[in-house]
């Protein structure tokens, strides 16, 4: 994404981020100004050494242009996709060149968005926690290259070899072969970070530091391994190293500092009559390293001066240079080339990295909630530049494309390619991957009748997702239930013993299917019985089948 959350396996499992893949990839194919672009991935010793740098390249008054363009691109970029509010921060040579902010926070109030209000940042907070851990690594308590199992108490992967030898470096770049968005579904049925993170020992593996799968949860547990470290949770952690010494006041890894923040961006999705509601609120704490940070504009383009001043703020070095510039490296390959002349995607320690087409270290990320945030941050180091894109609405391209144009119009006086819709077009592709395949809507002509209800109903087992009860109401409508607070879905029957519910959370995909299986010759006194039941929409790593003890 740009720096985005991919949706790879049957639909990006988190909008929590759409990282590089599907947005880089695709800039990266053909167009001048990609978000990530090519170098030669690390080994897991560390990170490869970054080629040479180019002079830099853009004058003052080049810079000045493109942020005297950016009121007109905010709300043009505004004005088509109807997104309620948006901020902006711009950071050139250690200083705040542009810091503003635009619409309003919430539908339907005057309350308008200004440079202190606060916003989640879903996937943006992975740059931000690895700013956080570098300053732990700085400190010695802990190297990027050392596993974490020691620090976190449970921590197992499927493989015990795996589980002894990841580190820090390959959960912070995605390489530990979790599968992408793993744990996410659990967060959806409202499961805390203990058990997601307990529980992703029955996750199937991929080659180990050999393929690149994007894990809010692999995140989240290398922040965890690091609170542990200095024996403290890792909120406090994170506003012990980085947003207290920086002076990041608005800033914080707690959903309820944002929920009670009185000058808050509400979270807006995209309605079917094409207007903006405010309808969802997106508690990420089980993720917090990963996506559950909000900040301002003001306090982000404080980070920034941060980040392009390789860890000194005000003359204090408050992050220590080597730690943090590890995480500006190419640690594993995230997209490879498209054509034999295209560039491959990488990721880095929570952030992509490129370079792009001057030659220059282009590091960026973006975050998306699909119940409502988008958002982005992009920075050209040689030339100690950096903008950062706050919205509060589900993602439409909007975030991504300002930055975009900014750069564009820094670099050429003007956008290389109309971005917004491009991009939206890829938001809305990835939006329908994993959807099943079946229109739950439309019952076949000749449908079998479901069993009695008896067959279906009990508890059925599963050692990832936990116990699944399925009930009959007095009408005899069907209800499963499962997590922690006992979260309900209404069965519909389909055909035979497969039946359809709606999903839902950061992850739904609409209508998904519920399968029963009844063996051959279970009939007993009370009729056959299902032995099984397979969830559709939580299958997608083989995990989704309940078994009757």
């Amino acid at each position: 994404m740009v720096a985005m959350g991919v949706r790879r396996r049957a639909r990006h499992r988190g909008r929590t981020a759409l990282t590089a893949a599907a947005v880089a990839s695709l800039l990266t194919a053909g167009c001048a100004a990609s978000l990530s672009a090519g170098y030669a991935a690390a080994g897991p010793a560390g990170a490869a050494a970054p080629p040479p740098q180019p002079p830099p390249q853009l004058t003052q008054a080049k810079v000045d242009d493109a942020v005297g363009k950016l009121d007109g691109i905010v709300r043009d970029a505004m004005k088509k996709t109807g997104v309620p509010g948006v901020a902006v921060v711009v950071v050139h040579k250690d200083r705040v060149v542009y810091l503003k902010g635009f619409g309003a926070r919430h539908v339907g109030q005057s309350a308008a968005v200004d440079p202190d209000t606060v916003f989640e940042l879903a996937s943006l907070s992975k740059p931000l926690a690895s700013t956080v851990v570098a300053g732990v690594v700085g400190g010695k308590s802990i190297a990027w290259d050392d596993p974490v199992a020691g620090h976190l108490p449970g921590f197992a992967l499927k493989d015990p070899w795996v589980t002894a030898h990841v580190t820090y470096a390959d959960l912070f770049s995605h390489r530990s072969g979790l599968p992408d968005h793993a744990g996410d579904l659990l967060e959806d049925l409202g499961y805390d970070r203990t058990y997601v993170l307990d529980h992703l020992r029955y996750e199937p593996l991929t080659p180990f530091r050999a393929s690149y799968a994007y894990t809010n949860f692999g995140v989240t547990a290398a922040g965890q391994a690091a609170a542990n470290v200095k024996d403290t949770t890792w909120e406090k952690l994170a506003e012990d190293t980085l947003y207290g010494p920086a002076g990041m006041n608005s800033t914080s890894s707690r959903f309820a500092d944002y929920d009670h923040a009185k000058d808050k961006a509400a979270t807006h999705v995209k309605a079917a009559d094409g207007s903006w509601q405010a309808t969802y609120v997106r508690d990420a704490d089980a993720q917090s390293p990963a996506g559950g940070a909000s900040s301002t504009a003001r306090d982000m383009g404080t980070w920034l001066r941060l980040q392009l001043a390789d860890g000194r703020l005000d003359g204090r070095q408050l992050i220590p240079a080597a730690a943090l510039e590890r995480t500006h490296l190419p640690e594993i390959v995230a997209q490879p080339p498209r054509a034999p002349a295209g560039r491959a995607g990488f990721y880095g320690l929570g952030w992509n990295v490129g370079y792009d087409d001057q030659g220059r270290l282009r590091l960026s990320h973006s975050g998306a909630f699909e119940l409502g945030a988008n958002t982005n941050v992009t920075m050209l180091p040689g030339e100690q530049l950096g903008i950062a894109v706050l919205t509060n609405g589900a993602p439409v391209g909007l975030a991504d494309s300002v930055a975009l144009d900014f750069f564009d119009t820094a670099q050429y006086g003007k956008p290389t390619a109309d971005w917004l819709p491009l991009l939206d077009q890829v938001y809305r592709q990835e939006d329908q991957r994993g959807r099943s395949p079946t229109d739950y809507t439309k019952i076949p002509r000749n449908a079998a009748a479901a069993r009695s209800t008896d067959a279906y109903t009990g508890t059925y087992d599963n050692a990832f997702y936990g116990p699944l009860t399925v009930t009959a109401g007095k009408s005899g409508e069907l209800t499963m239930s499962l997590g922690p607070k006992h979260m309900a879905f209404r069965l519909t029957h389909y055909d035979g013993d497969t039946f359809s519910f709606r999903t839902v959370g950061e992850n739904a995909t609409g209508l998904s299917g519920v399968t029963f299986k009844v063996a051959p010759g279970s009939a007993g006194p009370g009729g056959a019985k299902a032995a099984q039941v397979t969830v559709e929409a939580w299958n997608q790593d083989g995990l989704g089948t309940f078994t009757r003890p």
